[in-house]
C-alpha cells in the first residue's frame, strides 16, 4: 500500500479530524479483502496502517484492546506468549490482515464451528462516525451488560457505519494439543451426513471443514493429547479416514487460513449456507469447471473462487465478494430496517459508502 497516495492518520484524534475534513471517505486496512473497499473515485481512502499496536492486554481477565490497524500476526503472537488465542481462528494472518479489517469484513475461521464467530468475542469499539465524532461503544470487560450491544453492528459493516479506531476482544486459553483427521466423503450428500452426525456428537469437534473437490471432510480435535488419541480412534473406527501427521495438519490449516486453495488474484466470495444447502452449493461450483470451493463451519459457510477476469454467477444465498471485480453482493442481500436506521444515525451526511456500494 502506498501511504503517500492516501490519508494515514497516526492517532484517533487525527483520525477524527481527517474524517471531518473529507466529504466522502472509505477506510482501508491491509488490502487483503480488496473488493470491500472498491468504491467510486470520489471517495478518499483513509488508511489505518499507522493506527497500530496493542493498547491494553490483561491476560488474567482474558481481554485485550488494539488499534484497528494492528496486524493480526502481532495479536496472535502476543496472545500465544501467554497461552491464549482468538478462538474463531482469524483468517489471513500471514497475509497481513488487520484486526479492524477482519471486524469490518465479519470474517471468521474454522474455530467458529465450536466457539462461535467473531461477533461473539467483540466487547467494545471506538470509532469515528460520519460527523467526525470519536465515540465509544461497549466496554473493556467481559461483564459489561450496560445498554444495547452496539459493537456487534460493526462486525461485517464494511466501514459503512464509521471508521474503526480501537477494538476490545475477549480471548480463550489456547488448547494444549490438536489432532486433524481426514474423513472420506464421496459426494455432497455424504458430507451433509457427516456434518450432521459428527457435528452433533459428544466429540465436541474443534473444527469441521470440507473440500468438495477432494471428497474429504477435515476434523480438528483439541484438548489433552491422551484424550485426543481416544477420540481419534473412536472417530476413525466409525468413518473411513486417516490421522494427519503434525506437519501435514499445519499445512492444511495454513491453506485454509490464507485461502491458498483459491485462485491467486481471482474472485473470492463467502456464502452463507445451511448444511442442507451444501449439495446445491456443490452443484453450482461443478457447473463452472474453473470454480474452486471450500465449505466451512460444519456446512454453515461456503467459499467460492474463480480465476482473474471471471465473474461470479448470481447466487441464491446471501454472499459477499472479498476479492475480484463484479458485484459486492453477488447473492441474496437481506436488508433490515434497523441497519438503515443505524446508518442514518451514524452517517447523516452520507460520508461513508452506502450499504449496497
Amino acid at each position: 500500500m502506498n501511504l503517500a497516495s492516501i490519508l494515514a492518520p497516526t492517532s484517533l484524534e487525527e483520525l477524527s479530524a481527517t474524517v471531518r475534513s473529507t466529504p466522502r471517505v472509505v477506510a482501508v486496512g491491509a488490502g487483503t479483502k480488496a473488493r470491500l473497499t472498491h468504491v467510486s473515485a470520489d471517495f478518499i481512502r483513509i488508511s489505518t496502517a499507522r493506527l497500530s499496536g496493542i493498547v491494553e492486554y490483561d491476560p488474567s481477565e482474558f481481554t485485550f484492546t488494539a488499534l484497528a490497524g494492528t496486524p493480526l500476526r502481532e495479536i496472535v503472537a502476543t496472545l500465544g506468549e501467554r497461552g491464549q488465542s482468538l478462538p474463531f481462528d482469524p483468517l489471513l494472518v500471514a497475509s497481513g490482515a488487520t484486526i479492524g479489517g477482519t471486524v469490518a469484513a465479519g470474517l471468521s475461521g474454522p474455530g467458529r464451528f465450536r466457539f462461535g464467530g467473531l461477533r461473539d468475542f467483540i466487547l467494545g469499539v471506538r470509532f469515528v462516525d460520519g460527523e467526525g465524532r470519536l465515540l465509544r461503544m461497549g466496554g473493556k470487560v467481559v461483564k459489561n451488560a450496560a445498554g444495547f450491544d452496539f459493537p456487534k453492528f460493526f462486525v461485517g459493516s464494511l466501514g459503512r457505519f464509521g471508521v474503526l479506531g480501537e477494538i476490545t476482544f475477549k480471548v480463550f486459553p489456547r488448547p494444549a494439543t490438536t489432532r486433524t483427521l481426514r474423513l472420506e466423503a464421496k459426494d455432497a450428500a455424504a458430507m451433509i451426513k457427516l456434518f450432521a452426525e459428527a457435528g452433533n456428537s459428544r466429540w465436541e469437534l474443534d473444527a469441521l471443514e470440507a473440500s468438495p473437490g477432494e471428497n474429504a471432510v477435515w476434523v480438528r480435535l483439541a484438548g489433552p493429547a491422551a484424550a485426543l488419541d481416544v477420540l481419534a480412534q473412536e472417530i476413525l473406527a466409525r468413518y473411513p479416514g486417516t490421522s494427519l501427521p503434525a506437519a501435514a495438519a499445519a499445512e492444511l490449516w495454513q491453506r485454509v487460513g490464507e485461502f491458498s486453495w483459491a485462485h491467486a488474484g481471482g474472485v473470492l466470495a463467502k456464502v452463507a449456507l445451511t448444511p442442507e444447502q451444501v449439495t446445491e452449493f456443490s452443484a453450482v461450483v461443478r457447473a463452472n469447471p474453473q470454480a474452486r470451493s471450500w465449505v466451512s463451519a460444519g456446512g454453515n459457510l461456503g467459499f467460492i473462487s474463480l480465476p482473474p477476469g471471471a465473474s461470479l454467477p448470481s447466487l441464491p444465498w446471501p454472499a459477499l465478494a472479498l476479492r475480484g471485480a463484479g458485484l459486492l453482493w453477488p447473492g441474496v442481500r437481506p436488508r433490515f430496517d434497523i441497519m438503515r436506521a443505524v446508518k442514518v444515525a451514524l452517517d447523516p451526511l452520507n460520508r461513508f459508502p452506502n450499504l449496497d456500494d
